[in-house]
């Protein structure tokens, strides 16, 4: 009945018995209910992240319900909310470089759209960037958010890299943190940065991308295959956008030289992105994509995490980050 609020149906049941028995715990409902405490933990997780639960006032480290009349209502502010957020984002530099991935995903043919390119097959995608490379004059900017890179294709870029940065072009990349995990990365990025090159790293990339000259951007259409197709743009308004989301994000990033600061609250940037992906509800796969390291370093980072809040399932550590200042109340 409330799976357009966001509940499925082990959640809703879940709800309703913290309703009916307020005082029963997390065997209590699951003998009740005829499933497993795990599917209760997963169903209490839900109910949490659409803030239909709250701390007891009246017994200490018990989680209560919310009213029905209230909590519908925090629900749909909560949903409305989200609506508007997503507008915003959508007027944001950050979500014009997806919008415009997601717009030209199904490759329409050539000159449908002014300023805008598409390239298929990996082919077309290097003949692009040998051309693109050869013209530029000024600056090159790049999002590699592949994590470490293949001691084959560094070897490839070299040459090319040298080319550029012995003409006087800057240069500047932003890798993924995991990249500092990566020896022969990072004695190519120690190379660059010793003939021009400048590289700083980020927890997490928007997508790949690369600029040239402030005048053209080239941008794979699918995340999850970069060698199926681009789009290149050359639009001013798209550019002065994607400009805009890289300088942003070059600003908050570290330079790779230098030893990843601790936040005030005792977390690495990369160890606030999973506490921030966790709470969005992201699974380890997911978190390992977005951070550029495999899913056994996600769910490492994760337990690690978890131990350090003293907490047994995510839902409990959802609610002592909040404690901790490490996530913002609702």
């Amino acid at each position: 009945m409330l799976t357009a609020l966001g509940l499925d149906a082990m959640s809703e049941a879940v709800y309703r018995g913290m309703l009916a028995y307020p005082q029963e715990g997390v065997s209590a409902l699951a003998e009740r209910l005829g499933t497993t405490e795990t599917e209760i933990r997963h169903a209490l997780d839900t109910l949490s992240e659409l803030s239909l639960l709250r701390p007891s006032g009246e017994h200490e480290g018990m989680l209560r319900a919310v009213s029905p009349d209230i909590g519908m209502e925090i629900v749909m502010a909560r949903q409305q909310a989200e609506l508007a957020a997503q507008q915003l984002r959508i007027e944001a530099s950050r979500a014009a470089a997806a919008q415009l991935i997601a717009e030209y995903a199904d490759l329409r043919p050539v000159g449908t759209h002014p300023g805008v390119e598409q390239l298929i097959g990996i082919d077309q995608i290097r003949d692009c960037l040998a051309r693109l490379t050869r013209d530029v004059r000024q600056e090159v900017m790049t999002f590699a958010p592949d994590g470490g890179q293949k001691p084959e294709h560094i070897e490839a870029a070299r040459p090319l890299d040298r080319d550029l940065l012995e003409r006087g072009v800057r240069m500047r990349t932003v890798y993924l943190e995991s990249v500092r995990n990566s020896p022969h990365t990072v004695a190519y990025v120690n190379w660059l940065a010793e003939l021009g090159g400048q590289v700083r790293t980020v927890p997490s990339l928007p997508t790949r991308m690369i600029l040239v000259d402030r005048t053209t951007a080239v941008i794979p259409v699918s995340s999850d295959d970069t060698a199926a197709g681009a789009v290149v743009l050359t639009g001013q308004g798209t550019l002065t956008a994607l400009c805009a989301l890289f300088e942003h994000v070059w600003v908050g990033a570290q330079p790779l030289g230098e030893a990843a600061e601790v936040g005030d609250l005792g977390l690495s940037p990369q160890e606030q992105s999973v506490i921030d992906l966790l709470s969005q509800g992201h699974t380890d796969e997911t978190i390992a994509k977005r951070l550029g390291v495999s899913p056994r370093t996600a769910r490492r980072l994760a337990s690690d995490l978890m131990e350090r809040l003293g907490a047994r399932s995510r839902f409990e550590a959802g609610v002592r980050s909040v404690q901790q200042g490490w996530l913002p109340a609702c």
